[in-house]
């Protein structure tokens, strides 16, 4: 928490919720929004905002702190010790790009989020599921398929089949810390031997899951990118649809029936196939990834027609972690800015239940993002590397 207060005058406001921004001040005080009007309190530190955009910090809710490698194969041995280190360089560059809160789905531990909590090292608020669950063969399982043995769980993915089993690491997970689950319901990108748009898990493995997280208060989060995937989640009781490039007309209005949310990713299957080749991304993702890229601008339309509720991910693997910004480039080639801006806010802290997060209001947190310019006249001001970032009220970046 802060010390003091800090003030924030003379730019424009975006409060995570409207469709302009308006022109106050933004006036914090021990880490939480306490006016946005009037004069800055006698021992306020100011930041001058002419000319610039105020909004709240950003929540990425589809971050890989662990995701330290291209290679699924290298990443399942390297040693804890190592990916823990270059963990903490993504999650320090993720908060100097404005995101003050990530949900890592598939990873983290809570471990890290001590380390974070009691200030060892810089990151954002940090909300994490644990390895995501995965069928054998299914996306978690990234045993290649002329290869005998070899682990069922790595850093990032663990490998569970049948209900039984499932109701034992759903209950392990909630009880060292998790925030959310995390299954893989569909075929993916990176896993080496799944076909893209088949369904994972059995009806009653989803169910089951579903219902152990919500006896905890919580929720699931799928991986899921057909039609067939997403209903087969939805319908058995998952909350987000993480990716979701294939959506049609008919599993996005089982979203809204059953209010699930969409996150969207779709910034990492560009930056994959701009740099996938020179960062040693296999040939067979490399063809999945143009079929996804393809399809997921569609599904943002899809989606916005049908009235699903879109929040924001960036899934970057390995070195790609540097492209976090670029999901407002393309987001913004099918969504408006202040839709952009709503989903990687509002809509974000909805799905995560922290009302107090993407917002810029009285009572709030004071987690903010001060843009060199305005998006709603230049939109490249979102994924310019130029901004100030507060984390409950004190200045972290630059």
């Amino acid at each position: 928490m802060a010390d003091k207060s800090l003030s924030i005058m003379g730019g424009l406001v975006f409060d995570g919720v409207s469709e302009e921004p308006s022109a106050h001040p933004v006036h914090t005080r021990d880490g939480v929004i306490v006016s946005l009007e009037g004069p800055p309190p006698a021992d306020a530190e100011i930041i001058e905002a002419d000319g610039c955009l105020v909004t709240p910090g950003f929540l990425d809710l589809h971050f890989h702190a662990y995701a330290v490698s291209l290679d699924a194969r290298e990443l399942e041995g390297l040693p804890l010790s190592y990916v823990t280190a270059k963990a903490a360089q993504r999650l320090k560059a993720a908060l100097g790009r404005g995101f003050t809160t990530v949900r890592d789905v598939a990873g983290g531990d809570i471990g890290l989020q001590m380390a974070i909590d009691q200030g060892l090292l810089a990151g954002p608020r940090y909300l994490f599921s644990g390895p995501g669950l995965s069928q054998t063969g299914g996306h978690g399982d990234m045993r290649p398929g002329h290869l005998r043995g070899g682990s069922t769980c790595s850093h990032l993915c663990e490998v569970v089949d049948g209900v039984e089993p499932l109701r034992t690491v759903v209950r392990d997970r909630f009880r060292t810390g998790a925030h959310v689950i995390k299954l893989f319901t569909s075929g993916g990108v990176f896993s080496p031997t799944d076909p893209l748009r088949n369904p994972q898990y059995s009806v009653d493995e989803v169910a089951a899951v579903c219902y152990e997280a919500s006896v905890r208060g919580s929720y699931v989060a799928a991986h899921a990118y057909s039609p067939e995937a997403i209903i087969h989640s939805v319908a058995n009781g998952v909350r987000t649809i993480e990716h979701g490039n294939l959506l049609d007309e008919e599993s996005a209005a089982l979203m809204v029936e059953r209010d699930a949310y969409l996150v969207p990713t779709l910034g990492c299957y560009d930056s994959m196939d701009r740099r996938g080749d020179q960062l040693g991304l296999p040939p067979v993702s490399q063809v999945k990834n143009r079929e996804v890229l393809r399809r997921g601008l569609d599904s943002i339309w899809i989606a916005r027609q049908a009235g699903v509720k879109i929040g924001l991910g960036t899934d970057l693997m390995g070195d790609l972690e540097n492209d976090q910004l670029f999901e407002f480039r393309t987001r913004c080639q099918v969504d408006e800015v202040a839709d952009v801006l709503r989903s990687a806010t509002s809509v974000n802290a909805d799905i995560v239940g922290r009302p107090d997060l993407g917002a810029i209001r009285e009572g709030a947190a004071a987690d903010l993002v001060v843009l060199d310019g305005n998006p709603f006249d230049r939109p490249e001001a979102l994924w310019t590397a130029q901004r100030t970032v507060v984390q409950s009220g004190k200045v972290v970046f630059p």
